[in-house]
Formats: C-alpha cells, structure tokens, sequence
C-alpha cells in the first residue's frame, strides 16, 4: 500500500512566553500547544481573541519564535529552516496586504517578483489567477477602488502567486457582507481540492468553520480545549440546544428557573448589557421549551426569542470552555 504524505504542520508542546515589564508577571500565551494537520485539508483554528490563535500563526510562519517546542510546515522546521518555511507558504492577515494605488495585475506581479519570481513567471500566474478568481473585470483597476469582497479575493490571489503548499487564512471574511462572505467560502473550498494545498483557517465565525474545515481545534487561554472534525464534536453531546432572551436579566433567578423544568440541564446565563440569554441542553429540547418559558415567567423575568436547535460548534465550545464562543471575555490587548 502507498504510504500516506506527512502532516502539512507538525506542532508538538509549542510555548510562547512574553515579558511584559519587569514587575508585571509574564504572560504565557501558549501553553504546551500540539496538533497535526494533514496536507490537502482545511484546519480551523478557533478561539477567541487572546486564546493563542494570533501567537499560533506567528510561530507557523516564522514571525515569532516558541520559547519551547517544536514546529515544522511543510517539512521544515519553523525555527532552524525559517527560509523554506516563508518560501512554501502563503499568508493573508486579517488587514489588506495589497497596495491601493495599484492595479489587481501590479499588485499580483509585485506579489511574485518579491517572492523570487521570474518577470516572465510572475506575469503568467498573475493572468492565471485573474482568471481562476474571477478578476478579469478589475484586472487594471486600482484594488483601493475595489470592493470589499473583491479586494479580499485579490489578497488570496497574492498569497498565491508563489504556488505555497500550506495557505495561513487569519480572518479571511471578517468584515464582508453575506454574499462577498459565501463566495471567499466557496473560493476557499475549492483552494483546498486543488494540489493538495493545506489551509490554516482562523476565525471569529463558528459557522465558517463548521462549513468549510475538515478539522477544527480550539484553543482558549493558550491550550487546546478539544479537537476533531466539526460532525464528531457536534456528535459528541447529546439532544438538544435550548436558547432564550433575557430583557433586565438576573441571573441567579434565571438559573433558578431553569433547573426547576425537568429534562433542562447545564443552564447558563450571559448577561450583556442590559439584555442576556440563558442556555441550556435538555434530551428534547422542544419539550422543556415550554415549561422553561413558564418557569421564566413565573420568575417574574422578560423573555424574548426563544430557539431550539441541535448540537453547534458553539455548543461544543461552551461544553468544553464553560461560556459560550459569543460570551467569550474579549482579552483583545492580550499578547495572544
């Protein structure tokens, strides 16, 4: 039988410690982190902001060294072949990366001249992408006057030009309206059919990355909380998720209620501002929808919508992490 390719990434107990003064303790933003993607797959990289995710990516291609542990990409070692790391991947940041005044063409040529590309090389893939992303329209329009969706199509399409093995996406549809958001999904699929090519996929958007990863992990705080393929982790808890509004929530009288409706259980309340939600798992969830509005209500508590829905990304998450992925506390400044 023919062997299997080696994984496209090969992280093994990955730390990263940052010093942040000398009478403030350091911040550790990975934690012992290991994991394998295999070539030719989507990987979604999940957590929110200062769980590790930004630190994770900077160590893959080189632009930040572990403090321990080890990590190759595409075969070699991030930290003593950084060089042929950055010569096989391709890597599009959360901002543009293209210059404004340039054409899509200028910028796709620029892209593969500062990649090493011959002149001659760097004009032909640059036609073959305008074509492969459906930029022939903009070809020579200056990518500032673009719109959103299309000028996140033109960074893919740059990080491309070099033929990468391993593609990092970082937010790659953060922003984009729903429509502009479906096509870079669709792109991203069919990227990843295509040669083998490995993408890296971190986002703010379970739905994403239920939608288009093979194998999701998430990270919080720097470890990983679990990993696996979006259907076995969905698979992994059992019946159903209940969501209700809460108007002036109070929480303790919230989860109160909650456990007094037989068949509820895991009830948690997150509370934003002056609205909240209260969540919660029952084997039947269209059952105890009911019985929950009541106890709601007889609380004296004002409830809004009200959901049923089977296992999500989120529901895994908020299994493993204790809140949900949206309730997440935003620790933006964070070295993560």
């Amino acid at each position: 039988m023919p062997s299997s390719p080696p994984p496209a990434i090969e992280a093994d107990s990955l730390t990263k410690r940052y010093r942040t003064g000398r009478r403030t303790p350091p911040v550790d933003a990975l934690r012992g982190l290991s994991f394998h993607v295999e070539a030719g797959s989507v990987f979604g990289l999940l957590g929110p902001n200062g769980a590790g995710k930004s630190t994770t990516t900077k160590i893959l291609t080189t632009l930040a060294l572990p403090s321990s542990g080890t990590a190759r990409v595409a075969g070699a070692d991030v930290v003593h072949d950084a060089a042929a790391v950055r010569a096989r991947i391709g890597y599009v940041s959360q901002g543009t990366s293209t210059d404004p005044l340039l054409t899509v063409r200028e910028n796709l040529v620029l892209a593969a001249r500062l990649r090493g590309v011959a002149r001659a090389d760097a004009s032909a893939r640059s036609t073959r992408l305008i074509e492969e992303f459906a930029l022939g329209e903009h070809a020579d329009r200056p990518t500032g006057k673009l719109s959103g969706g299309t000028r996140r199509r033109v960074d893919v399409a740059a990080a491309l030009v070099h033929a990468p093995r391993v593609l990092f996406l970082d937010e790659p549809t953060t922003g984009l309206d729903p429509e502009s958001r479906a096509a870079m999904w669709a792109e991203i699929r069919r990227l990843a059919g295509r040669d083998a090519l490995t993408v890296v996929l971190t986002t703010h958007y379970l739905e994403e990355a239920d939608r288009l990863a093979d194998r999701v992990m998430i990270v919080d705080h720097g470890a990983k909380v679990v990993e696996g393929t979006p259907r076995e982790l969905k698979a992994g808890l059992a019946g159903d998720g209940v969501r209700v509004e809460l108007f002036e929530p109070d929480a303790e009288r919230a989860r109160r209620a909650a456990a007094s409706v037989p068949g509820l259980r895991d009830p948690l309340v997150e509370i934003s501002g002056p609205t909240g939600v209260l969540i919660a798992r029952a084997d039947d969830g269209s059952a105890a929808l009911g019985p929950l509005i009541q106890a709601l209500d007889a609380a004296g508590l004002a409830v809004g919508a009200a959901s049923v829905s089977g296992p999500t990304l989120d529901d895994v998450y908020l299994h493993h992490v204790g809140h949900s992925f949206a309730g997440a506390p935003d620790t933006e400044g964070a070295a993560a």
